[in-house]
């Protein structure tokens, strides 16, 4: 009885300290961070994960009140907000949509219906609990599948380090508790487990924490809001670390092989080739891309090149003829889609609005006339080479 006791006050005090702390922890993002979609995303995870701290702590049934149902919602919801967090943490430019709104308001009605009106150990209970079990499995190997398949085009390295772990450690605790409470784990020793859930929230906590409140430390986690200075600071200025001469020289030789020799037209190429073709190690190239160039990412320093381009190319009267997958294909896009959603994003036009309103013919599109077109690889890039 006394290991009991000790166990469940030593659960108490580490979920306390750690809902300080996340609370602490989403009070900072949304003041500093507030205005970039990763920032918000946090500071809402954040507050799901205290949530969870709270109504999953033994004896807090009942005692909750008017608090009980937004607290939770918002544990029901939040395997789905650390998802989207994990994606805009590795893509700048993501954006969410309404449908994951929609989604959201699935899951914590499915929680609410599941913690408020659905009797324990009935068949609808347990078929509610399957569903947000299997959702915080789905929602975690999401997470880390993106990480891992968009790490390596992350540029800074400070922000690959800390992301690997938040990504890691807290797909790892779902995974946990969902097994945990699948395998029934959780009811043959509930003080045990709930103890490991509170330890491992302390740590994921106390780390993200020191993280972002240590000096200058979520700067170069977040990228900077839209429009948030007139002119965009000096990427040498701003970097942790000065450049060397050395370095500098290094960064001229890859504009020089960008622009002259477009390396950028290699279709699928990868921060390793072209570590490998400027003979660096490949930590050293993302040093130089992001503190000499200012790029956060290789795909949107690659997509840089092209979509200049293609600019170039739609605006070019002798090109007019031309078809816009051609285009796309001979500056080193692999197919239509991902072209027409980086031109936009970079111009916001789409292709064939950029060409007419450079004077080109008004009736071309970015769909290709010929089905057939999509598989079309060009022999030469001569066509853009003579007016890019």
């Amino acid at each position: 009885m006394a290991d009991a006791s000790l166990l469940t006050t030593a659960n108490l005090l580490l979920r306390g300290g750690s809902c300080v702390l996340l609370l602490m922890l989403a009070g900072l993002l949304a003041r500093d961070h507030g205005r970039v979609i990763a920032g918000r995303l946090g500071a809402a995870f954040a507050l799901g994960v205290a949530a969870f701290a709270i109504c999953t702590a033994r004896g807090v049934d009942g005692r909750l009140g008017v608090w009980a149902a937004p607290i939770m919602a918002l544990t029901a919801g939040n395997n789905m907000v650390f998802w989207l967090f994990a994606r805009s943490l590795f893509d700048d430019g993501f954006r969410p949509r309404p449908w994951h709104l929609g989604l959201w308001l699935t899951l914590a009605a499915l929680g609410l219906a599941q913690g408020q009106l659905l009797a324990r150990g009935d068949v609808a209970f347990r078929l509610a609990d399957a569903a947000m079990a299997l959702s915080g499995l789905a929602f975690a190997t999401l997470a880390v599948v993106q990480t891992l398949a968009s790490w390596r085009a992350d540029l800074v390295e400070r922000r690959r380090r800390l992301r690997l772990f938040i990504v890691g450690a807290c797909a790892g605790y779902i995974v946990f508790n969902t097994l945990a409470n699948g395998l029934g784990a959780a009811a043959a020793a509930p003080h045990l487990v709930a103890l490991l859930q509170a330890l491992s929230l302390a740590a994921i906590a106390g780390v993200v924490a020191w993280s972002l409140l240590s000096v200058g430390g979520g700067a170069s986690l977040f990228p900077e809001p839209a429009g948030a200075a007139a002119e965009p600071a000096s990427p040498v200025a701003a970097a942790e670390a000065p450049l060397t001469p050395e370095d500098l020289a290094l960064v001229a030789d890859l504009q020089r092989a960008m622009a002259v020799e477009r390396l950028y037209r290699q279709e699928n190429l990868t921060i390793g080739q072209l570590a490998a073709r400027q003979g660096l190690p490949e930590y050293r190239l993302r040093r130089l891309i992001n503190q000499g160039l200012g790029h956060r990412n290789f795909n949107s320093f690659l997509n840089g090149y092209r979509i200049a381009e293609a600019r170039a190319a739609l605006a070019d009267r002798g090109q007019d003829a031309v078809p816009i997958l051609t285009i796309a294909l001979d500056a080193g896009f692999a197919s239509l889609g991902p072209f027409n959603r980086a031109f936009k994003a970079e111009t916001g036009l789409t292709p064939s609005a950029w060409r007419r309103q450079s004077g080109g013919p008004a009736g071309d599109s970015e769909q290709p006339s010929d089905p057939a077109a999509e598989s079309f690889i060009p022999g030469s890039a001569g066509r853009i080479s003579n007016s890019a």
